[in-house]
């Protein structure tokens, strides 16, 4: 009778144990989730913030390349005040079709080239620029671990329990895979 017992209570925690376990990766999975995006929001805010500076540095060179100065300058807007992944995204690639655009002009501007700020300034953008991507490969990443753990059996069935719905990577629009048009 206490040998029976003692299996119930075996049994009992260790059934509370696995529920415990799921529940506790799928909470650790969605912190990682979240902190990824928080890495990737603070990464545009740097590249944002570094803008105003590249402005400063180009204007006095690319005084009739007014177009592609009013388009960097919308992107930054564009990229503060989005709200959502979706948009912030969305403007996130816009700007960086922007600076692009910018960067390429400046192979016209020998002065501008060798500018000391503008330099520092083309590395510091560059450099984020491989956070960004950094940042958004790590999300993905965290949300196929997630994704994974709530398509295969047991975790299925746990996410299905404590609803926890499949979530969706972040994927770059087929606009911004095409390869920026320049003319001079």
């Amino acid at each position: 009778m206490v040998a029976i017992q003692i299996w119930i209570a075996i049994a009992s925690a260790t059934v509370a144990g696995v529920f415990i376990l799921y529940y506790n990766r799928f909470v650790r999975l969605t912190h990682q989730i979240d902190n990824s995006l928080a890495q990737i929001n603070v990464q545009l805010k740097k590249r944002s913030d570094l803008i105003p500076n590249l402005l400063s540095a180009v204007k006095g060179y690319m005084k009739h390349e007014k177009k592609i100065i009013t388009e960097i300058t919308n992107a930054r807007k564009a990229l503060v005040s989005a709200k959502g992944i979706e948009d912030k995204m969305k403007a996130g690639n816009q700007m960086q079709s922007a600076l692009k655009s910018i960067f390429a002009i400046a192979e016209g501007y020998p002065d501008l080239k060798a500018n000391t700020n503008f330099l520092q300034l083309q590395q510091e953008l560059s450099a984020i620029e491989d956070k960004v991507a950094y940042a958004r490969q790590y999300y993905n990443d965290g949300i196929m671990s997630y994704n994974v753990m709530t398509n295969m059996v047991p975790g299925k069935w746990f996410a299905t329990m404590y609803g926890f719905k499949k979530r969706e990577y972040l994927k770059i629009p087929e606009a911004a895979k095409v390869v920026p048009k320049i003319e001079f």
